[in-house]
Formats: structure tokens, C-alpha cells, sequence
């Protein structure tokens, strides 16, 4: 079997790329040409996968890089993908989020139209939720620019599928965190942020809208779902989530708590960072998933949390950050952290 993985530096794409390596895949990656390429994800797998250079937004360097790869299976996961920059860069997400699935399918109509093709479709299609909890027959209403393209790009893989007949499958994912998230997204802002407070490197975190409540799930057991919707007898799209929401208040209070602080004396409140049009709550019912596909999640809200602080702890401890403890004086509890490299 042969894989290739456009996005295979972020989160999902550098977990992805472990469990396909674990079950005997050639894996090739999608990079774009850049003067400062950021590998950190994958640096301890870089020597065991094949990274190609092109480009979402080029439609003859995606045909080069199938016709390279010859995969069996397609995983885009590339794209402009935090939600506050759609609104700053419109267009911009917009050619990379949606008309860059059209590009990725058109490619392969044309170099390897017998690949099955997984494409990242997003809770944030929901926006403003019409029924809770969201299933996959839930009508969407996205409330970002991101959202908007991420519906063009999930209908757009359906198209594909009924009109040429391609094994072309959405993974409606809810949010989904690790130790590798980027740190503009608010759950490893909290976690870094934790980690700093805890070690006197800063003073306070500054968040937006404390009541926004997501279903968040650990990262790791997400990409097992997007495999298994490639290894069933017939396309179809699947809601991927916990089925358990809970709010920015509740993950702030969990990751101070990893060290023994109360979260209420370092958050400060900051309308800089609240969204022109908020998704209030976001909920997904996993139960079709979870059934047609016999996946089940194995990390817990609870320890999804404690290994993201701890790990930003390790990160800036390593960093000779450790002298710094003084300034709140509690030891933090300890974990093995394991289960970070082998999902």
C-alpha cells in the first residue's frame, strides 16, 4: 500500500503518517517549496517517508507528485486552517481550503483515478448549529470564512464521488488536540500558557470567549477514523467526535489544575480575541462511526489535557526554563508521556 499525505507536517498529517508506518505503508508527503521549512512534526520519521514538493494552489505539481507516488490511498489534510485568519485572508483560504480540494480531486481523475481519497472536512461547516448534536445528516451553517470553504470542499468530494465515480470520502471531524497542535489554536495557547505561568515565564493568559464549548478529542486516535473510512466496501462521510462537549472555561481550568494553580487567578479576559461571528457550541454524535466502522477513542478529554501541559512543561524545562519554578511553588504531577510518539 502506498500513501500520500498532503499536510504531512501538521498535527494530523505527522500522526497520520506514524500509523500508516506502523501498518507497512510506503508513505510519500506533500511539502510546498519554502526558504524555511518546519519538520518538527516529523523529524523523527523523516528518514522513513518520501516528502515530494508541491503545491494546493498548483494544479500541474499535485498530477506530478501522484504521478510520482502512485498511491493507493489520498489523505488532504493541507490548508489554511485557523479559523481567525479566514477572516483576516478571505481569498487566500478560500483557494487554498476550497478550490484546493477541487484541484487535489482533479488530480486524481486524471493520474490515478483508482486511489481512494480521504479529505478533512470540519465541525466548523455546522457554525451555527441547526439540532444538537450534529450527525452527518445535519444541514450545515458555517460562520467563518474557513467553514464556508470547508463546505465547498466536503460537497465538492461528494461531487466527484457521484459524477465519476471515485472512492472519495469526508471525515466531518470535531476538534481534535495533542502536544503537536499549533500554538495559535486556544488549546495549546492554554497549554503553553500554563506551562509558562507554572514556570515564571509569564504573568498571565489572555483569552477570548470562555464559554464557547467544542467536542475535543485527542488527535491520535482522530487519524485512526480517517484509515478506516478508506478500508470500508463503499464511500460514505463520518462524523468523528467524542460525543461530549466542553467549554474553553473547563479545558483553562483542567490544564492549570495539571499544576496545581487555579485557573481564575492568571486568566484575564481579552476582546482582541474574540471572532466577528462565534460558533457558540459544537457537539458530534459519533455513534455512526463508532458502529460502521468499529472505531472508539482511547484518550480521555481529561488526558488529552494533561499531556499537552505537560509536554509544553518538558518543552521549556529542556529550554533551561526549570530554575523558574520558584515563582508558584508547587511541584506539577508527573506522567509518562508514551502515548504522545506511539499514536
Amino acid at each position: 500500500m502506498r500513501a500520500l499525505i498532503t499536510g504531512i507536517t501538521g498535527q494530523d498529517g505527522s500522526y497520520l503518517a506514524e500509523l500508516l508506518l506502523e501498518k507497512g505503508y510506503e508513505v510519500f508527503g506533500v511539502v510546498r517549496r519554502s526558504s524555511t521549512n518546519n519538520f518538527e512534526r516529523i523529524a523523527h520519521i523523516q528518514n522513513k517517508i518520501t516528502l515530494l514538493e508541491a503545491d494546493l494552489l498548483d494544479q500541474v505539481s499535485l498530477s506530478q507528485a501522484l504521478e510520482e507516488a502512485k498511491p493507493t490511498e489520498v489523505y488532504n489534510l493541507a490548508a489554511q486552517s485557523f479559523v481567525p485568519t479566514s477572516w483576516k485572508q478571505p481569498v487566500l483560504t478560500a483557494e487554498f481550503t476550497a478550490v484546493g480540494v477541487s484541484r487535489i480531486l482533479e488530480a486524481v481523475r486524471a493520474v490515478c483515478p483508482e486511489a481512494k481519497v480521504y479529505q478533512a472536512s470540519s465541525s466548523e461547516m455546522f457554525g451555527k448549529v441547526i439540532e444538537i448534536p450534529q450527525t452527518e445528516k445535519t444541514p450545515f451553517y458555517p460562520r467563518s470564512p474557513y467553514g464556508v470553504a470547508k463546505v465547498y470542499g466536503h460537497h465538492i468530494t461528494v461531487n466527484y464521488r457521484e459524477s465519476y465515480g471515485l472512492f472519495a470520502v469526508s471525515g466531518i471531524l470535531f476538534n481534535h488536540e495533542s502536544p503537536r497542535r499549533g500554538l495559535e489554536f486556544v488549546t495549546r495557547k492554554i497549554s503553553d500558557g500554563v506551562a509558562q505561568i507554572k514556570l515564571g515565564l509569564a504573568k498571565d493568559l489572555r483569552l477570548g470567549n470562555l464559554e464557547a464549548k467544542r467536542d475535543w478529542g485527542f488527535a491520535g486516535d482522530y487519524v485512526k477514523a480517517m484509515w478506516l473510512m478508506l478500508q470500508q466496501p463503499e464511500p460514505s462521510d463520518y462524523v468523528v467526535a467524542t460525543g461530549k462537549a466542553h467549554t474553553v472555561r473547563d479545558f483553562a481550568k483542567l490544564a492549570f489544575e495539571v499544576v496545581g494553580l487555579n485557573y481564575e487567578d492568571w486568566v484575564k479576559l481579552d476582546p482582541a480575541f474574540l471572532r466577528p461571528a462565534e460558533v457558540d457550541s459544537l457537539l458530534g454524535d459519533p455513534s455512526r462511526a463508532e458502529k460502521g466502522l468499529k472505531w472508539k477513542r482511547e484518550v480521555s478529554f481529561e488526558k488529552m489535557v494533561q499531556l499537552m501541559v505537560e509536554s509544553d512543561m518538558d518543552r521549556y524545562i529542556k529550554m533551561g526554563a526549570g530554575n523558574s519554578l520558584k515563582s508558584t511553588g508547587t511541584t506539577p504531577r508527573r506522567a509518562k508521556l508514551s502515548i504522545v510518539t506511539e499514536l
